[in-house]
């Protein structure tokens, strides 16, 4: 092994390059010497392309070669977006640093520049998150909500060419690869709750690999590993697979945390939304709270429903 490289396994979408890139140039600027490639991996998320998330077997799609290759040791570090890691790890695998966040929100993107509440009757607009699907017909129950699939790119594309008229995106994302002038408009947290982890990245490593934890850690956000940790608590304490509209989205301010969370039905014919608030010392205890309290007011019987 060689102590002064790090090699760092991504998918290799345009957004997933310029994560790793990011936190590569990181990495290199904390450690001035040391040496950082990429490895790509092809995950079942890329070569499956059409059709829901949940036939292919949920946000594991995204991740499980790349766990695969760091316990082969093919390389040391994984770069995800937070929100496709699933609750439960592969065992002998960590998370080791969660960076600074960007914006969580959803983004808006229309063919014509209207917002959402100004799209015409039955327009239609294109997302493969069910998340997204059941906020969407809360919110206008009129449009028409269509799978899409694809990368960034592919996505704008098709409302630009037409094949929906709108599309919600994550912020971030688009952000992220200088896109954050095609976004029409922003929704508010509480217009539109964001997926657990949406922002954030994830910093994977093989469990016990101090070396590697040493050269991540000037990267890792308190504030943020915080806010993410109540996140996934909430996602492990309701159990919920992809086939559950579910969203979660921490927010802190000085020594205290708030953590909104959401279960929905895909239909929104019932959409349960509670919130609670406690110490940032607490944060995964704050999510399993609210878990049993979302739980309690009729997440449970959703959760049946959608297993």
């Amino acid at each position: 092994m060689n102590d002064n490289k790090v090699i760092i396994g991504t998918r290799g979408s345009a957004l997933a390059r310029w994560q790793a890139e990011h936190v590569a140039s990181r990495l290199r600027a904390a450690h001035p010497g040391l040496e950082v490639e990429l490895s790509i991996v092809v995950t079942e998320g890329d070569r499956f392309q059409a059709g829901p998330l949940i036939e292919r077997g949920g946000k594991g799609v995204w991740v499980k070669e790349i766990e695969e290759g760091l316990l082969a040791g093919t390389f040391d570090l994984a770069v995800h977006s937070l929100k496709d890691v699933p609750a439960g790890l592969a065992p002998g695998l960590a998370l080791v640093a969660i960076p600074p966040r960007a914006d969580a929100r959803d983004a808006f993107i229309s063919r014509d520049g209207r917002g959402w509440q100004a799209l015409a009757r039955g327009a239609r607009v294109g997302t493969s998150s069910l998340r997204r699907v059941s906020q969407l017909k809360l919110l206008r129950p009129d449009l028409a909500v269509e799978v899409l699939r694809g990368n960034v790119d592919t996505r704008l594309r098709k409302v630009a060419d037409g094949v929906v008229d709108a599309a919600v995106l994550a912020c971030a994302g688009l952000d992220r690869l200088g896109l954050g002038d095609r976004i029409t408009a922003r929704f508010e947290i509480e217009e539109m709750l964001p997926a657990i982890g949406q922002g954030a990245l994830a910093l994977e490593a093989r469990d016990g690999d101090a070396r590697v934890a040493r050269l991540v850690a000037p990267l890792a956000d308190a504030a943020t590993a915080a806010a993410v940790a109540a996140e996934r608590a909430l996602l492990a304490g309701l159990g919920a697979g992809c086939q559950t509209p579910l969203g979660g989205h921490a927010t802190i301010a000085g020594e205290r945390l708030l953590l909104r969370g959401l279960v929905a039905r895909p239909d929104a014919s019932v959409v349960l939304r509670e919130s609670l608030e406690g110490p940032v010392s607490e944060a995964a205890s704050v999510g399993a709270r609210l878990a049993e309290k979302l739980l309690a007011a009729g997440a449970a019987a959703i959760l049946a429903e959608t297993a």
